[in-house]
Order: C-alpha cells, then structure tokens, then sequence
C-alpha cells in the first residue's frame, strides 16, 4: 500500500520542521527529568502519579514525532508558478464570485488548510470542483447546500 502523499508550502514544512525540533528537545527533557527523579517518580508498590503523566507525555511526543516523520518521507512541496496558470492548480489563489459576494482561495494540501484564512483543502468539495477550471468558468458545488462560483481570476499565490 502506498502512503498518503502531503502537499505542504515550503513555509508549511518549515513550521513542521520547527515542531519537530521542539518536540525532540521536550523529548530529551523529559528522559532527564525522568532519570534525575526515578526514585522519586517509581515506588515498587504502586505507580506515582507524576511517573504517569510523564509516561503519558512521552508516549504522545513520540506519537506525534513519529507522524512528523511520515509527513516527511511522503511530504510533496506545493511551488509557486512563474507565470499566472490558465487552470486552477495546486498553490493556486482563486478569484470567485457567488451571489455577488466576491471571495478568494489558496488551494493547498489538508495539512494546511484553514478556511479561516482562505486556504482550502484540494480535498474539500470546494477544492476539489475548482481545480482544473478556468476564468470565466461557472463551477456548481452541492456540499450540504448548492453554491455556484464563477471563476473571476486565478493567480499564484
């Protein structure tokens, strides 16, 4: 089976490139502070609360290095293009227009997606119906209700 690839900006990687450096010096910290306080932290007769939650700290840093690590062995770096593309593209900031409303969008991998700011996943139905298309292109979107957009501009982001 092959892994999931991650579509990230090269500003995407680097923030995740910076959680798993602060994980892996939490990481250490927590061995030493388990080491320096082991006869504190261990009683044969039962186990110390402060053993447990530092078990459990661990337990969830190395889980989550562990997922940093999948993400870089299978991370696709999303380029910015040269020239503003004729199709919406992966990276690309798209112009639409519904109801008179105007809005715009940053496609990018789901790692990054926050609706928030406008970034929308290439996986979400919005996404999905956009790439592709072109200016001038009327896209129908039903996810729960029936959105149309026109497609007013496409631009690297």
């Amino acid at each position: 089976m092959k892994d999931k690839e991650y579509y990230l900006t090269p500003e995407g990687l680097q923030k995740y490139k910076e959680e798993y450096k602060k994980l892996r010096r939490e990481k250490k910290e927590k061995r030493i502070e388990m080491r320096e306080s082991r006869d504190d932290l261990w009683r044969p007769e039962d186990l110390n609360p402060d053993y447990e939650a530092i078990m459990g700290d661990l337990g969830f840093i190395e889980r989550r290095l562990k997922d940093l690590e999948n993400i870089f062995r299978n991370v696709r770096l999303i380029r910015k293009p040269r020239h503003s593309p004729g199709r919406v593209i992966l990276g690309s900031k798209v112009f639409v227009q519904s109801d008179g409303k105007k809005d715009e969008f940053t496609l990018v991998g789901t790692l990054e997606a926050n609706p928030s700011e406008g970034k929308i996943s290439i996986e979400s139905p919005i996404g999905k119906n956009l790439l592709g298309h072109k200016v001038g292109e009327n896209i129908a979107i039903e996810y729960p209700l029936k959105i149309n957009y026109k497609i007013l501009k496409i631009s690297s982001s």
